[in-house]
Parts: C-alpha cells; structure tokens; sequence
C-alpha cells in the first residue's frame, strides 16, 4: 500500500506538475529577484487556487529570505511548503467523538460532490477502526441516493436506515439516531440532499434537520463535514462560505483531489474560515478517503517534479 505522501503526490499531478514548471521557470531565469518574478510567482501560485491571503504569505515569506540570504540559498519550494504546512495544521483535524456516547456526523454539500460515496467511505473507514457505524439515507430527494447508499451498507456491512422515496428528512434523521442509539453505535453517519448553497428554503430544511436531531441527541451532530468537489476550484470557497453562515461546519472533505489542477483551493478554504480539512478523497476506492495530514499535503503540493 502507498504511504500518504505518495497517495497525496499522485492525487496533486496536476496541480503540482503546472507549479513546479511555472515556480523553476520563474526562479531559473534570472539570478536577482525581481518585481516582475515576484510577480509571476504571485500569479501562479494564485493559478493554483490557493487564494489571496495564502499567496501574499508565501510571497512575503520569499522576499524575506531574499533579503537576508540573496538568490543563491532561496528554495522557493521549501519555503511555499512550509508556510502552508504551518497554516493548515493550526487548525487539528481528526473526527470528534462524543464522550457521552453516539456521535451523529452530518455530512452536506451541494449535488455532484459525491456525498454518498463520501458517507460510504466514511463508514468504511469508521468500522476498520473498530467504530461501529450506521448510515442514514436522508436524501429523501432522490431515490438513486437511498438505493446508493443501500447498496454500499451491503457491500460494507454497515447498517443503513432510509424511509420511503420522498419522505420528511428530518423523520428519517430522527429515526436514524433511535437505531444507531438501539444498535449502541459508535456514530451516526447522515447523508443529507445535495442543495445549493444559494437555495434558502433548502438551506432552512437543512437547519429543520439539524434541529430535530439536536432535540433528540444533545449536541447533535457533533460534527457537520461540508463535502467539496476540489475541481470547482473558487467555487468551492463560496460554497463552504454560504453553508457555514446557514449550519456551522466543524471540517471539510475534499474529493476529486486527483482530477484537477487547482488542489491549492484547500489552503484558500481554510485559510479564509478557519475550517479544518478532516479528510481527502484520493480514487474511487473505498479506502481512497483519508485523513488529511497539513505537512503531507504541502510536500506533495510543493514536491521539484522532473520536467
């Protein structure tokens, strides 16, 4: 099995690869560093989508080492890596637990995230840990989410609760916990209807289900994780945004981290609201979610390819 850094590695190709051209190009071409390289460099690390704020920090970090050691010891990459190392792992990943017992996980997003697979791997994840886990379909919406996610409870040996095509999500949220509750559960894994973001009354039946299930299981759900599709670059930053205002995220999951060029939109989702990255999906396997590990994702991020 490949390490983490290299399951990272492979999933940044394309971000890394375009960097990694663009920072040697920039660096090799003149022995001083000019204003236009810094400028250059601040355009292709904002390529990469890794925000404004992220780009001014790692920009100001290499002027700094110029000044003080001159063009000859400057290591771009080493210092990109770090300063984004340190600002993503100021914020402690990991998936909370409830001490008092069940731990309900709300997992949200918008459609085409992949939040059920999400939910699936989760629980996969979950149960190879020896955490006992539960799924709740309560993407009521579509009828394809609740096979989906029966089929997956099979397919892993996880318990799932759904009600009928159509029905009340928040019945179903409820109904979820007294099972996962009966089953003595480690945690409660609820994949909600993908909604968008600029949809008020969808938002405000996502509050309606947060709601019910706190009424039932104090603190819940002690975690919502916000599922982004990391090829919608930006994008992903106003979804995260929006969602945060309506139900406030405890972490992020990323997927699709493989399929694009602009990985760096991580760093700029944290860096702007503070949420933490739990978890990255990696494939399509059940064990490609992982962990996400801040001094990893940096290295890979920031890893000299051959060109």
């Amino acid at each position: 099995m490949p390490g983490l850094f290299q399951k990272f590695k492979a999933a940044l190709a394309k971000t890394g690869d375009k960097l990694s051209h663009e920072l040697k190009r920039i660096v090799t071409r003149s022995p001083r560093l000019t204003g236009e390289s810094l400028d250059e460099l601040e355009a292709a690390l904002l390529g990469a989508d890794l925000g404004t704020a992220m780009t001014a920090q790692i920009v100001a970090a290499v002027k700094r080492a110029f000044e003080s050691q001159g063009k000859s010891g400057l290591d771009v990459f080493e210092i990109a890596s770090r300063e984004v190392s340190q600002s993503l792992a100021a914020v402690s990943p990991g998936l909370r637990k409830n001490p008092a017992g069940l731990t309900v996980v709300s997992i949200v997003g918008v459609n085409g995230t992949g939040k059920t697979t999400t939910t699936a791997k989760l629980a996969h994840l979950l149960t190879s840990q020896k955490q006992p886990a539960v799924l709740a379909a309560c993407d009521t919406f579509r009828a394809a989410a609740i096979d989906q996610l029966k089929l997956w409870g099979t397919r892993l040996h996880v318990p799932v609760v759904a009600g009928a095509y159509g029905a009340d999500p928040a019945a179903v949220a409820h109904d979820a916990i007294a099972a996962a509750l009966a089953a003595k559960a480690a945690y409660l894994l609820v994949d909600t209807a993908g909604r968008m973001h600029t949809k008020h009354n969808l938002m405000q039946e996502l509050q309606k289900i947060h709601r019910v299930m706190g009424r039932q299981l104090a603190g819940a759900p002690h975690e919502t994780l916000l599922v982004l599709d990391a090829t919608t670059g930006m994008n992903a930053l106003s979804q995260a945004r929006e969602f945060h205002k309506s139900v406030p995220l405890t972490g992020l999951v990323v997927t699709k981290l493989d399929g694009t060029s602009k990985g760096g939109v991580i760093v700029a989702i944290q860096k702007e609201l503070g949420i933490p990255i739990k978890f990255v999906g990696l494939g399509e396997q059940p064990d490609d979610l992982q962990p996400f590990d801040a001094q990893d994702f940096a290295r890979a991020l920031f890893e000299i390819r051959e060109t």
